[in-house]
């Protein structure tokens, strides 16, 4: 008897001991995987902390900036609010699982604070379909901020007073990229209706160009076949699915299921930062790095340097930027506010945080430390920032600082960081006496006329026939 007392109290032991060293969400300080959420990661975890040490160039003086800025935090698509109430019940059931079926894991079981946090979640009923993509009021202040820090920075360029002769402002045809820019615009001067943005060209090739490009759109780059597909059905990932649906007490939880999951946690997060989403809780540190591994492989292939002509595409971006920067003439600033796969090929065409090794479905292990990482590069209101400088006492006068969400971007033929200007020139001369309706695919305008004249030709073919 005494034996069997003996055993049961030291396996109580040994399961308060297991039941200590699985991981809570709740109770983690660092929570570290928050900054690992992609596209959707949000822009104050994300932000380099570094800047007031990269922006000073000593006998240097600030003269032109560039700026492209994705939007800031926004509210989900159409399909993802329409499923969210979707997690209500499986809520419930996480619930049940855990306190009606007993099938609470023996390891990596969710803690109770976690437990408790899924129980208590409500979805906002007031999101609704009408307002998809709408920038949030986080995403607001996203821009807000980012326009007051580098105004901290650079005041001399980034003046308080608006003057549409120094300022260039153009957003996308998006209230959320609409609402970024005025954002932006009272960061500034305080006030967001002091600042106009220029007039949104019918075709917008410069900061939409994948909309009219055939080639951009139809390149396989998620499909069975691509790289992230292999990923997303291999055993790796299949094992990922399984520990996750486990450790909430399923046997078998639909991928579906886990994404929607997973979404909203990356939305929750971002959409309040000092807060912690209960949806976070269902994935352990290890998983997310497998989640944000397959989402930087889907963006790599489609945006980035998966396709050696990716580097081509953004053609239009670059030219824009070397052609303000090239000359003192005004404006002094100027500032695109756009999205994120626009932000993703700028960055591909300027040949930032390229790799040495190729993302594929089969090295997600040596890739730990992989430069092209877009919870870093491409976040919630990421931003891109070229700073041009006149350095009079210098023998190259003419030099520049790059930024990527306020990081100093790290270019191999620059100086930490700070390029002379002839070099930016020399690296980039390709790109920039390109013809962009050429040099990736034809612009809209003459794939029309393409079209129009193989159409006449193949009329002008049949009438001699008949």
């Amino acid at each position: 008897m005494r034996l069997l007392l003996l055993t049961a109290l030291l396996a109580l032991l040994l399961q308060h001991a297991t039941a200590q060293d699985d991981y809570c969400f709740g109770k983690d300080g660092e929570r570290a995987q928050t900054r690992q959420f992609s596209s959707k990661t949000a822009y104050q975890i994300a932000k380099g902390t570094h800047i007031d040490k990269q922006y000073q160039v000593p006998g240097c003086e600030p003269k032109k900036m560039w700026i492209f800025h994705r939007h800031g935090t926004r509210l989900p698509t159409v399909n993802t609010i329409k499923e969210a109430p979707r997690l209500e019940d499986l809520r419930d059931l996480i619930d049940k699982n855990y306190n009606v079926l007993r099938t609470k894991p023996e390891t990596n079981a969710l803690c109770q604070i976690d437990l408790f946090g899924i129980k208590m979640w409500k979805w906002n009923a007031s999101i609704t379909v009408d307002m998809e993509q709408h920038l949030t009021s986080q995403g607001y202040e996203d821009l807000r901020g980012t326009a007051k820090l580098y105004q901290r920075y650079y005041p001399s360029v980034l003046s308080s007073k608006y003057n549409n002769t120094h300022y260039y402002f153009r957003h996308t045809d998006t209230q959320r990229t609409t609402e970024s820019f005025k954002g932006f615009a009272e960061g500034l001067f305080g006030d967001s209706r002091v600042a106009t943005a220029a007039d949104i060209p019918e075709q917008d090739l410069l900061l939409r160009p994948y909309d009219y490009c055939t080639d951009f759109k139809n390149k396989n780059y998620k499909g069975e076949g691509s790289e992230y597909y292999k990923f997303t059905n291999s055993r790796q990932w299949n094992q990922t699915m399984e520990d996750i649906g486990r450790r909430l007490g399923f046997t078998y939880l639909d991928e579906k299921d886990i994404m929607l999951m997973y979404d909203m946690c990356r939305y929750e997060q971002a959409w309040q930062v000092d807060r912690t989403s209960v949806w976070c809780a269902a994935f352990l540190p290890e998983q997310v790095n497998v989640l944000e591994y397959a989402e930087d492989l889907k963006y790599y292939y489609e945006a980035g340097y998966g396709f050696p002509e990716n580097e081509r595409f953004n053609c239009r971006a670059v030219q824009d930027m070397l052609k303000h920067l090239s000359t003192p003439a005004s404006p002094q600033v100027v500032a695109y506010f756009a999205h994120s796969a626009g932000l993703q090929t700028l960055l591909t065409g300027l040949g930032v945080s390229r790799d040495d090794v190729k993302l594929t479905a089969d090295n997600f292990d040596i890739m730990s430390n992989r430069r092209w990482q877009i919870s870093k590069l491409g976040p919630f209101a990421g931003n891109f920032v070229a700073v041009k400088y006149s350095c009079p006492a210098e023998r190259e006068q003419e030099k520049a600082v790059f930024f990527i969400n306020q990081n100093a971007v790290q270019l191999n033929w620059c100086n930490v960081g700070l390029c002379n200007w002839s070099d930016v020139m020399k690296n980039y001369k390709t790109i920039n006496e390109a013809n962009c309706d050429e040099y990736y695919c034809r612009s809209g305008a003459s794939a029309g006329q393409a079209s129009l004249l193989l159409s006449a030709l193949i009329a002008g073919i049949v009438y001699l026939m008949h």
